[in-house]
């Protein structure tokens, strides 16, 4: 329903906040107000004493199909203007996320698509179903991705494929390729999530904190965080390419139609058996 929250908040364990993207209906499309409303808890979360770990999951059939892009409205944070500024406000908003005190766990079913995959990847720990199917599509037809985590996260030869064909991979790839922790039957992984959250939150909260940011330190001192921030002048590039504009004017046309344009020739997503 139109009036129904678009974020749900609970507390489904003692120090445990789960936060839940509620546009099932949309597959749980990033509006930037959905975004706004994410930021705001997931901050709310860092400050209140009573929480040690947060989890991050989608309502309906799937975590998220990525940005809504026949609504995105107006930016939930301030990022300079010019050219990159989507790319850049993207990878801001990823690391505002990493640089939370408190370890955020991405519980993720169903599709998990460009922007939400990237969504997933800003958090600290990724559980999967093992039928969920993450990928970035938009490298096929749109630009480079905004957030440029992929050869960080699964290593320059995996990175390398889904960034030349645009396909998903399954969540027990994911695991594989070192995308998510670990992957769990569809009807478990609730569960198993819960239960991760409920052993971290055993942890002395400013212990916690410091084994969290230390991981992040080593990460930064490889330059991961200088160099996904350097690949958002590459997006920005993207956008003016013919390939681009050609399929940018079929998108203001209908969303949907230029969707599944999009996957006719590789017969996956809207064309495929897997949607």
């Amino acid at each position: 329903m139109a009036d129904d929250p678009i974020l749900l908040i609970d507390t489904p364990a003692p120090h445990v906040r789960r936060l839940t993207l509620n546009r099932p209906n949309k597959r749980n499309a990033l509006s930037n107000a959905l975004r706004g409303e994410l930021f705001a808890a997931l901050e709310e979360g860092d400050r209140d004493p009573e929480v040690r770990v947060m989890i991050l999951r989608g309502a309906g059939t799937c975590f998220s199909s990525g940005y809504d892009l026949s609504s995105l409205g107006e930016l939930p944070f301030y990022t300079a203007g010019g050219q990159g500024q989507w790319a850049r406000h993207v990878v801001e908003g990823c690391f505002r996320m990493w640089d939370l005190a408190k370890p955020v766990i991405a519980q993720v079913h169903g599709w998990c698509l460009a922007g939400g995959s990237e969504l997933a990847v800003a958090c600290d720990l990724v559980y999967v179903a093992e039928d969920a199917q993450i990928g970035y599509p938009a490298v096929r037809t749109m630009s480079p991705p905004d957030n440029q985590y992929h050869a960080w996260i699964v290593g320059m030869r995996a990175a390398m494929e889904l960034m030349l064909t645009g396909d998903s991979i399954s969540g027990l790839e994911a695991v594989r390729l070192g995308f998510a922790n670990r992957a769990f039957a569809a009807d478990d992984l609730e569960a198993q999530v819960l239960a991760m959250a409920e052993r971290i939150a055993k942890v002395d909260p400013e212990l916690a904190q410091l084994n969290k940011r230390l991981v992040h330190r080593q990460m930064e001192a490889m330059g991961m965080r200088a160099g996904i921030r350097a690949g958002t002048d590459l997006h920005a590039l993207g956008w003016h390419t013919p390939a681009s504009r050609d399929y940018m004017a079929q998108l203001r046309k209908g969303v949907t139609q230029a969707l599944t344009q999009r996957d006719q020739a590789f017969g996956d997503y809207r064309t495929g058996d897997k949607g």
